[in-house]
C-alpha cells in the first residue's frame, strides 16, 4: 500500500475513533463537573472527585457491582459449558436428525428476546427464583449463538483424532476435555467475553426478576439515580456509569490481548 494511502487510512480510522468514543469521553469529562457546569453547557470552573463520592453514598454500588460481576461470571460459565457439550454432540456423535436439530435449535435465534420473557418470568417465578442468582442466571446458560459458534470452530478438529482417541480408548468426555477444548479455545475465550459483556449490560430482565436491592445488578443502581421529582445530578449518574463502564474496558483490553495471542499460536501451528 502506497504511504498516502496508508496515511488516509489512518486519519479516517482516527476519526472514526474519536467518534465513537466521543460520548464516553464526555461522560468522562462531565462526571468530575458540577451539576450548575453541566445544566448551563459551559466550560467546567473545576474539576473534583466529589461525584464518585457521591455515587458511592448515594446508594449501594458496590452491591450491585459484586451482583453483576456474580451473575455474569455465572452466565458467561454457563455458556461456555452447555454451548461446548452441544457444539461437540453436533459434531462428533452420531445420531439420528442429527442435523434437523441443529437447524431448528439454531431457527431459535430468530425468536426475539422480549418473546420468551414472559415464559421465563412464569418459569422463575413458580420455582420461586425471583430475588435470586439462579432466576438471574439460569434463563440464559442455553446459548444458540454459542452452540453455532463452537460447533463451526470444532468441525475443523481432523476427524483422524477422534478416530485415534478412539484407538487409544479414549472416550467421549476425556477427548473433549483434553483434546476439543484445549485446540478450540480461542473461540471459547471470544464467546465468554461475548456472554459476559451481554450479562453485564442486561437490563430488563434483572428489573422483571428482581424486587429488592440485595440481588439487583449495577444497571437498576444506575437507573435509581435518575428521579422523576427533582432534577437530576447529572455528574453523579455520569461517575456512575463511568465506575459501571471501567471492568468491561479492562475484560475488553485483556480479552483481546489473550485474543491475538490465541491467533499468532493457531497461525505459528
Amino acid at each position: 500500500m502506497p504511504i498516502s494511502k496508508k496515511i488516509i487510512f489512518y486519519i479516517l480510522l482516527i476519526i472514526s475513533a474519536l467518534v465513537v468514543f466521543a460520548p464516553t469521553l464526555m461522560a468522562f469529562v462531565m462526571s468530575f463537573m458540577s451539576n450548575k457546569d453541566i445544566m448551563t453547557g459551559s466550560l467546567p470552573t473545576s474539576l473534583s472527585f466529589d461525584n464518585y463520592v457521591k455515587a458511592f453514598g448515594q446508594f449501594p454500588l458496590l452491591k450491585y457491582l459484586f451482583n453483576s460481576l456474580i451473575v455474569s461470571i455465572v452466565i458467561m460459565l454457563g455458556q461456555l459449558i452447555l454451548s461446548s457439550l452441544a457444539a461437540y454432540a453436533f459434531v462428533f456423535l452420531e445420531f439420528k436428525g442429527r442435523d434437523v436439530l441443529f437447524y431448528v435449535f439454531i431457527a431459535t435465534m430468530m425468536v426475539p428476546f422480549e418473546a420468551s420473557i414472559i415464559p421465563n418470568f412464569h418459569i422463575i417465578r413458580d420455582l420461586g427464583w425471583i430475588d435470586t442468582y439462579q432466576g438471574l442466571s439460569i434463563p440464559f446458560f442455553a446459548l444458540a449463538f454459542g452452540t453455532f459458534l463452537l460447533r463451526q470452530n470444532f468441525k475443523q478438529i481432523p476427524k483422524e483424532l477422534r478416530e485415534a482417541s478412539q484407538i487409544a480408548g479414549m472416550g467421549d468426555f476425556k477427548f473433549y476435555l483434553s483434546v476439543v477444548l484445549p485446540i478450540s479455545r480461542t473461540s471459547l475465550l471470544t464467546l465468554g467475553v461475548y456472554g459476559f459483556l451481554t450479562s453485564w449490560n442486561m437490563y430488563l430482565w434483572p428489573l422483571l426478576a428482581t424486587t429488592n436491592d440485595n440481588v439487583r445488578t449495577v444497571q437498576i443502581g444506575l437507573k435509581q439515580l435518575q428521579t422523576q421529582e427533582q432534577l437530576n445530578d447529572w455528574g453523579v449518574i455520569m461517575a456512575g456509569a463511568i465506575i459501571v463502564v471501567i471492568p468491561t474496558l479492562i475484560l475488553l483490553f485483556l480479552g483481546q490481548n489473550k485474543l491475538q495471542k490465541g491467533l499468532t499460536e493457531g497461525a505459528l501451528k
